[in-house]
């Protein structure tokens, strides 16, 4: 079954969340808050690599690491669907092991309430 996760589509979308709550671990920055014409039955979340991190290649393989920890993190962690959720990727994504990864972001998706 494909999971309920929606990007961002809107560009005021984005400026919206970057204007509002922030959380920062090592791996990621986590921007959310509520949006406005919102379906809080779907998760809305985007990744964003900078091309500072790499080439194509190497952006994809964090954006996929990301979206498959979050298709995770929906089914066994309760995230509040209220929110909206924007990660912008840090360089240490790409050295560290997917097991440390995603418990480091597993244990922040739980303190946002």
């Amino acid at each position: 079954m494909k999971s309920k996760i929606i990007a961002l589509s809107k560009n005021e979308e984005f400026k919206n969340l970057l204007k509002q709550k922030k959380f920062s671990n090592k791996y990621v920055t986590i921007f959310f808050g509520k949006l406005i014409n919102k379906d809080n039955k779907k998760l809305n979340i985007s990744f964003v690599t900078k091309k500072k991190l790499g080439n194509a290649v190497k952006r994809n393989k964090i954006k996929r690491r990301l979206r498959n920890i979050l298709n995770e993190a929906v089914k066994k962690i309760s995230i509040n669907f209220n929110y909206s959720f924007l990660v912008i990727a840090k360089s240490s994504m790409l050295n560290n092991e997917y097991k440390l990864i995603k418990e480091t972001l597993f244990q922040d998706f739980e303190k946002i309430k």
